[in-house]
């Protein structure tokens, strides 16, 4: 069963190490949420905090944003995000060329690799990270091109795996949405960021530089807001997790109430995982 707590601070004694996810849990896109990035902040005093993030570009270019936004540096010591495990999969594919998807603002997350592009169908592969108007796209305006990369047997790497992310009050699709249409079509589709090991292995390796000793994997807590991405990925690499829900599942699980406790299990269980605990906002 899923334990309901009240507060990060009721788990300051159990872990050493928060891998926390950014979007949906302290940010929307839009505004940073107070009260998550305090709570975190309250951690980092004494235990550091590791950053993961499903967003396609390098950690480094991302942080401007996470200052817009408000989000203080004493929430989080180290930041890795799927881009920095992206760029893994892209070397050594270069130099392509490249079916470029995605808009200019992930142009970091090819610098410095020696790709070349082209256009679908002429390209040697496919890089996804996300429509290139998220604002207006979804999957089904790239069925077409989709289908005719499946058929030539083009790779396509996607450096989001995230399906949605809510901006402000709505949902956007991601380049998840687009990896899920391409492997329907009998395309292939690598990904390096959450749910899969990669990125997991590089916070491991920032965490171990910030304890300065061997991560305990027992005593590390991952915190997050996506079942697919933060919660499968958590399972899957044997951590246990503390479920967000208030994000991107906040319409399924929080009622009038508060927090419904049986929507959570009943939301996990369609998905076939375990959230170690839940908590409707992250507070301290």
């Amino acid at each position: 069963m899923t334990a309901l707590i009240s507060g990060l601070s009721d788990l300051a004694d159990r872990y050493d190490v928060i891998l926390s996810d950014v979007w949906g849990v302290i940010h929307n896109g839009r505004e940073s949420f107070p009260a998550a990035c305090g709570a975190l902040a309250q951690w980092g005093e004494t235990k550091p905090v590791v950053l993961i993030s499903n967003s396609p570009r390098p950690s480094h270019s991302v942080i401007p944003q996470l200052d817009e936004l408000g989000v203080q540096r004493a929430a989080w010591q180290a930041f890795v995000t799927s881009g920095d495990a992206t760029r893994v999969l892209l070397s050594e594919l270069a130099p392509g060329p490249a079916w470029r998807v995605g808009p200019d603002r992930d142009a970091p997350l090819y610098e410095g690799l020696g790709l070349d592009y082209a256009d679908y169908d002429k390209a040697a592969f496919i890089s996804v990270t996300g429509p290139y108007d998220d604002e207006v796209e979804g999957p089904g305006d790239y069925q077409e091109r989709f289908e005719a990369c499946a058929k030539r047997g083009l790779v396509m790497t996607c450096a989001n795996p995230d399906i949605v992310v809510q901006r402000g009050d709505r949902l956007i699709y991601c380049g998840g949405a687009l990896a899920q249409l391409y492997a329907q079509l009998g395309g292939k589709v690598l990904m390096a960021g959450k749910p899969y090991a990669p990125i997991y292995e590089l916070c491991l390796v920032e965490a171990e530089r910030l304890l300065g000793r061997p991560v305990d994997r027992s005593r590390v807590l991952c915190i997050g807001d996506g079942l697919p991405t933060d919660v499968k990925g958590a399972n899957d690499q044997g951590l246990d997790v503390l479920f967000v829900a208030s994000g991107i599942h906040g319409a399924e699980t929080i009622g009038a109430d508060g927090l419904n406790a049986k929507a959570v299990e009943d939301l996990l269980a369609a998905d076939g995982l375990a959230a170690t605990y839940a908590i409707a906002d992250l507070v301290w």
